[in-house]
């Protein structure tokens, strides 16, 4: 099968990549070209002038982008060229009407529509050991199977068109806590004067563990936080988490809160720092940024 990949950001990069390890990849776009023509030197694929064009080479094309805005501009653009059968995967976090929305144009060019966002960080991604949720007939989910495999370690068809991007929301609703958690507990044990590292490496074996806490906490003991995954993308996601819990008449407390403190991140211009940044606020609560106890 032939396959086109849509937006080379952070994870986009590595995904490509790993359809190119598994002979898949045939063509990529990229919003910002100059992206696109360094993996295309790199790779020896075409880094094509622009999605119709990438459309008409492929099969399948799978995108991963920011916004829900830029999913639905992509679908639109690569509809018309698209072969009769053809399929879009995407991997974006998006709300599940957006992803129903861009099925329903897709239909009506006579391509398959089906929604696989991923977790698993930029790690994931490289390793092509991402987890991935899907939303989507269940034949095509079949036809992109191998496709999916090629980039991550768990491949899941949750239901229909919608059901991958619900299944993401619940994701990240539980990464907003975790990471809070984790951000909170860090704090508390810089106070204590804990060896953080020695730390790390115990809890990190226990039953407080997690991927966050193993991963992210060494960026608090360092106090740099390149992005992995950005505040400025987690509050957008939680946003969505927000609208879909707000049709039930619920509003979920850990969202609410870490929606707060992103957004007082970001006014700190600190949006663009993976959300492991939450431990400056955390830190704050103990004193002042020397991580000395309140006397």
């Amino acid at each position: 099968m032939r396959v086109g990949f849509v937006g080379l950001g952070a994870m986009g990069e590595h995904m490509a990549r790993n359809l190119h390890k598994a002979g898949l990849l045939s063509a990529v776009w990229n919003r910002t070209p100059g992206k696109a023509q360094s993996l295309s030197a790199e790779l020896g694929v075409p880094a094509t002038a622009t999605l119709a064009e990438l459309a008409a080479r492929v099969d399948a094309v799978v995108s991963c982008v920011s916004a829900d805005a830029d999913v639905l501009e992509v679908t639109n653009a690569l509809a018309p060229r698209l072969a009769a059968g053809a399929m879009v995967i995407d991997c974006s976090t998006v709300a599940a009407d957006t992803a129903r929305r861009a099925a329903d144009a897709l239909r009506v060019a006579g391509a398959v529509f089906l929604d696989c966002p991923v977790s698993g960080g930029v790690e994931g991604a490289r390793d092509g050991t991402l987890a991935v949720m899907c939303g989507g007939d269940p034949e095509a989910f079949e036809r992109a199977r191998p496709i999916l495999q090629a980039m991550g370690r768990t491949v899941t068809l949750f239901g229909p068109v919608g059901s991958g991007q619900a299944a993401k929301a619940t994701n990240q609703i539980m990464c907003a806590g975790i990471i809070e958690a984790v951000a909170e507990a860090m704090a508390f044990a810089r106070a204590q004067g804990l060896p953080l590292e020695k730390l790390i490496d115990t809890l990190g074996k226990g039953a407080g563990s997690s991927w966050y806490f193993v991963h992210r906490a060494p960026n608090m003991v360092r106090g740099a936080y390149p992005a992995g995954f950005r505040v400025r993308l987690h509050a957008k996601d939680l946003t969505i988490c927000r609208d879909m819990a707000a049709r039930f008449g619920v509003s979920l407390p850990v969202v609410e809160r870490m929606l707060g403190e992103y957004a007082e991140l970001i006014a700190r211009g600190h949006g663009d720092e993976d959300i492991s940044a939450t431990f400056r606020l955390k830190a704050e609560l103990f004193g002042p940024a020397d991580g000395k106890p309140r006397s």
